[in-house]
């Protein structure tokens, strides 16, 4: 089978764009990616766009990606609308890369664009509930409190246990954190060191949607959401695009000046149904996926990894082989994470200030690593950045992700 490479990638900052639509931020995203690779519309053979929300907000369903692509005058290829919840850029990508590698296509483009603000805050702030398994959401929230209230963990006085903030991802979140904090003593100030280390790495990304730096006092200080959650550990409501092109070895000869990354591995799955000590999704598909590349997680030079809390890190970080399980807390608070130490992760900011555009974030992430492994990422380079890993998780069932990607990149 064919060589896929990412030969070129585009991203919109991640931020609140009241003018802004579907449409016009995906045309400025693919515009970008195109010329960063050198190629031009007519080049494309496949597309593949992320969404998950544009029909709840706008009443644009079941063809948004004909409905982009025909409106800049792309036509004729074949266009598969994806809609995988937080997981839906990345699975665009996962399908680019199947279609290249079969054989299928010479150039394949993957794209994911998002709005989520409204002068209807409540609205969407909701919306993340419908990646849930909406027709069990009450007996979700009750599982949620149940096994909330079974640690032995005190909370502090006036704080909201899980299952009664404002929003069911972040109780989803805090019951997790409770967890770990429970079974291995990790603590709210280790999650305030992986949020002040992203508000740094977002703080030199011009991308990023939050670019204020934080110490660990003023993470702990903010407004809690959902204990032992703050408002600063939680990735906020905004809009974006982010595309990449994905081409063969046989079309990567053809052009000038290219500067491809090698996708080593893309694998994509969904979770289980499973109580909290049982194996994690992220655990058993990070093990696919560094058998596919074979390289193994003392590999990697980098990652982003789906921090839609501060906790996702701690968690995605000792799943994905970076630190011992239970470890994830010392790990970071060390400063191993951050840009210098020995393994950075979340260089972009990470969802909790590079934003967090449902439809767009996974490949945000994937622009983040090709900016590093080409070397062209400022003052937040990795230096030697070789290979870098991104795992995106989307949506949940029971007590973990309902789908994730996790791709390994390749500096050529």
């Amino acid at each position: 089978m064919s060589e896929a490479y990412i030969i070129g990638t585009g991203m919109i900052r991640f931020g609140k764009y009241p003018q802004a639509t579907v449409r016009t931020m995906a045309e400025e995203a693919i515009n970008l990616a195109l010329a960063d690779a050198g190629v031009t519309a007519k080049d494309l053979q496949a597309a593949y766009f992320s969404n998950t929300f544009w029909g709840m907000f706008s009443n644009q369903h079941s063809i948004r990606g004909q409905v982009v692509l025909r409106g800049m005058g792309i036509d004729r290829i074949p266009v598969v609308n994806v809609e995988n919840a937080c997981a839906g850029a990345s699975t665009a990508l996962h399908l680019a890369w199947q279609g290249v590698k079969a054989g299928l296509y010479d150039v394949a483009l993957a794209v994911g664009s998002e709005k989520i603000t409204s002068e209807d805050k409540i609205k969407s702030l909701s919306a993340y509930a419908f990646c849930m398994d909406v027709e069990h959401f009450d007996r979700h929230v009750e599982m949620i409190m149940k096994v909330g209230q079974s640690f032995n963990l005190k909370l502090p006085e006036g704080e909201n246990a899980p299952g009664q903030g404002k929003s069911i991802f972040m109780d989803a979140y805090a019951m997790g954190a409770r967890w770990h904090m429970d079974r291995f003593g990790s603590t709210q100030k280790q999650l305030a060191a992986i949020c002040a280390k992203n508000h740094f790495h977002g703080s030199l990304n011009p991308l990023a949607q939050y670019q204020q730096n934080m110490t660990v006092d003023e993470v702990l200080a903010d407004k809690s959401i959902a204990w032992p959650l703050t408002r600063s550990m939680c990735a906020p409501v905004g809009d974006g695009a982010a595309a990449c092109i994905v081409a063969s070895e046989s079309f990567l000869k053809k052009l000038k000046d290219a500067r491809p990354v090698r996708i080593r591995a893309s694998v994509l799955g969904q979770g289980t149904d499973r109580d909290l000590d049982g194996e994690d999704i992220g655990a058993w598909l990070s093990r696919q996926a560094y058998d596919v590349a074979g390289v193994g997680p003392d590999e990697i030079d980098l990652a982003e990894l789906h921090d839609a809390t501060a906790y996702g890190e701690l968690h995605q970080t000792e799943v994905m082989g970076f630190c011992p399980i239970g470890e994830g807390g010392p790990f970071a608070e060390s400063g191993a994470t951050k840009v210098g130490g020995k393994m950075p992760i979340n260089t972009s900011g990470g969802l909790e200030c590079r934003g967090h555009p449902i439809g767009a974030s996974g490949l945000a992430q994937i622009h983040e690593l090709v900016l590093q492994l080409r070397g062209l990422a400022g003052p937040r380079q990795v230096e030697g950045a070789r290979i870098g890993l991104a795992e995106n998780g989307g949506g949940n069932i029971g007590v973990e992700e309902a789908s994730m990607c996790v791709h390994v990149l390749e500096k050529v």
